[in-house]
């Protein structure tokens, strides 16, 4: 796995390198003392895994994470262990490590990593079927999970994959928007921005071009807001 390393102390930074030097399935590409630098070579390169700081000065690693659009699998390093709930509310993120760093723990969070990055590279067809009124089928690492269709609250799509949210579990699945568009049924879902399809039913708040469902807040495009005003139910 082609990796990089992100943190703005360089005795991290080298501690890092010499731990993946010891696992021969790791290689480190480059190493950044802030995530600006990271961004750019982001921006021209392709990586599998990054080891990212969470404090660092004007740009932290939760900040970073959130500027790329299809992140790849993220170990985050640490002194502070305070942020370990909140990195659970990334999928990107495989393990969460507190310095001092010990091989047997760094080991371990890289067979994480490895382990998610076959598993997303086995994903089935990314045909999506639905076999009655009130389920989908969607294939996951050579399995067909049952979903209930009302618990669908949000369908995201990132590059290749979609993300599907539901009221209990997330899932990543190789497909696209439009196949999962057409197995929907339309008066229930809606398209609202290229990347976004809702559950019309799930809205918690409007405003302006956006709509809150949960806790995401989702774009709405300027074609598609005139239908969505027209599927709600206005006093």
């Amino acid at each position: 796995m082609n990796c990089i390393i992100i943190d703005d102390e360089t005795t991290a930074r080298l501690i890092i390198n010499q731990l993946c030097s010891q696992i021969e399935s790791l290689n480190v590409l480059a190493e950044f003392p802030n995530a600006i630098q990271a961004i750019k070579f982001l921006n021209q390169n392709e990586v599998d895994l990054i080891f990212l700081d969470i404090h660092m000065p004007d740009f932290t690693g939760f900040d970073f994470i959130q500027t790329l659009k299809n992140p790849p699998k993220i170990v985050l390093t640490t002194s502070d262990s305070n942020f370990a709930i909140e990195a659970f509310e990334y999928d990107c993120i495989v393990d969460y490590l507190v310095k001092p760093i010990l091989f047997p723990r760094f080991q371990k969070a890289v067979q994480k990593a490895t382990v998610k990055t076959v598993a997303n590279a086995s994903l089935g067809t990314g045909e999506v079927e639905t076999t009655s009124g009130n389920d989908l089928y969607i294939n996951i690492d050579r399995r067909l999970i049952k979903i209930d269709i009302s618990s669908i609250y949000l369908i995201e799509a990132k590059g290749d994959y979609i993300n599907v949210k539901t009221e209990n579990k997330n899932y990543t699945v190789h497909s696209t928007l439009k196949k999962i568009e057409e197995k929907l049924p339309s008066d229930l879902f809606l398209k609202v921005h290229r990347s976004y399809i809702i559950n019309v039913k799930k809205i918690i708040d409007i405003e302006d071009n956006s709509v809150l469902i949960k806790k995401d807040v989702i774009p709405v495009s300027r074609s598609n807001r005139p239908e969505l005003m027209q599927r709600l139910n206005l006093l």
